[in-house]
């Protein structure tokens, strides 16, 4: 009696999880019409969005980057599809405003470009955190920090490729379906387990 509880209660679960992968399905296709819908938006200042939500990314915003006070090397990619290194500074903006980041060109060297700010333009996107896939199971995750990805590269560079909401996957369906298949698997296994048993009794 106690396995039957704790098998249908997890095939409950199961099934719950389904449902909700199915709901969030439909959120992420309004969140990835609502990003294309911003490609087209006209262009605005960094600092007029302020503090940055999701519903503001792939806008093409615009900022002065008063001081670089550090770069980031990441793997990236270049408009013609090229790999290499996406060379990524951090911008102070005195009185403008609070800092930000932003993506200034694709090089095959990891090495720090000459670039040491200036006015910059491009879409907007939350920067990479840097942070390891089992470091964001285990504990809290990093607040996210916008980025403009420039439209324009730093002297030396290659312009990254422009970010594209159709490149964000929305697996929420398969998602789902493998929740019901996994409670209909496990209901299936038991009730063999139970006709099993139950023939060994006759």
């Amino acid at each position: 009696m106690i396995a039957t509880l704790v098998v249908v209660a997890a095939a409950l679960l199961m099934v719950r999880l389904g449902f909700w992968q199915l709901e969030r399905r439909h959120e992420k296709e309004a969140l990835l019409a609502h990003y294309a819908a911003n490609v087209a938006t006209s262009p605005a200042a960094l600092v007029a969005l302020w503090p940055v939500h999701e519903s503001d990314l792939f806008r093409r915003v615009s900022a002065h980057c008063l001081t670089v006070v550090g770069w980031q090397a990441e793997a990236g990619r270049n408009r013609a599809g090229g790999s290499g290194w996406r060379h990524i500074a951090s911008c102070s903006t005195g009185a403008e405003g609070p800092g930000f980041v932003v993506d200034m060109g694709i090089s095959q060297s990891s090495a720090s470009p000459g670039w040491k700010g200036g006015d910059v333009r491009g879409r907007l996107i939350w920067a990479p955190t840097g942070q390891p896939l089992v470091a964001r199971l285990i504990s809290a995750p990093v607040a996210p920090t916008p980025m403009i990805v420039s439209e324009t590269a730093a002297p030396g560079l290659q312009p990254t490729a422009d970010p594209d909401p159709a490149s964000i996957p929305n697996n929420h369906l398969s998602y789902a379906v493998q929740w019901f298949l996994f409670a209909g698997i496990a209901l299936v296994i038991y009730a063999i387990a139970l006709w099993q048993r139950a023939r060994k009794k006759a």
